[in-house]
C-alpha cells in the first residue's frame, strides 16, 4: 500500500504546470510528406554531424570581467609608477640646465608615451583575438612612439 501511494505522488509531482492552449487535442494523422522525426541524433542515422561557427564580426573569444579588472589593476599601478618617473625625469632635465616650462613639458609627453605603450601592452595580454588590430594597437603605438620623440626632442632645448 505504502508503494502505490509514493508512485502515485511521483507520478502527480511530474506535471511541469505549463500546458500548451490545445495540446490536449490530438493531430488526426502526421503528415505524410514531411520528412520523420526520430529522437536519435542525425549523426547516428548516418547524416553529418552539424558545425556552429560563430558570426561574422563576433569576437572569437570573450574576455571575462576578471580579466579586464586585473588588466585594468595592472595599468592603474603602471600610471603610477609612471607619474613618479615623470617628476624624476623632469627634475633631471632641470638639472641639466634645461628650461623649467621645456623640462615639465618632456616629462608629461614622456608620462603620456609611456602611458599608451603600457595601454597598448595590456589590452594585447587582456585579449589578443580581439584588441590587437591595427585600429586599437596601432593607434596607441603610434600615440606612444610620437610622445616619447616629443619627450626627447623637448628635453634636448
Amino acid at each position: 500500500m505504502k508503494e502505490q501511494n509514493t508512485i502515485q505522488l511521483a507520478q502527480a509531482n511530474t506535471d511541469p504546470g505549463f500546458k500548451i492552449p490545445g495540446g490536449d487535442q490530438k493531430p488526426a494523422s502526421a503528415p505524410a510528406s514531411g520528412p520523420a522525426l526520430s529522437d536519435t541524433p542525425p549523426a547516428a542515422q548516418g547524416g553529418t554531424p552539424m558545425e556552429v561557427s560563430p558570426v561574422q564580426g563576433a569576437p572569437a573569444t570573450d574576455t571575462s570581467t576578471r580579466d579586464v579588472a586585473v588588466g585594468g589593476a595592472i595599468f592603474l599601478v603602471l600610471l603610477v609608477v609612471f607619474f613618479f618617473a615623470r617628476n624624476a625625469y623632469a627634475n633631471h632635465l632641470v638639472r641639466r640646465r634645461v628650461a623649467p616650462s621645456s623640462a615639465d613639458t618632456a616629462g608629461w609627453l614622456m608620462f603620456f608615451g609611456l602611458s599608451f605603450l603600457s595601454g597598448a601592452l595590456v589590452l594585447a595580454i587582456i585579449n589578443s583575438s580581439k584588441f590587437l588590430s591595427l585600429a586599437v594597437t596601432g593607434t596607441l603605438l603610434l600615440a606612444g612612439v610620437g610622445a616619447l620623440a616629443g619627450a626627447f626632442f623637448t628635453g634636448r632645448r
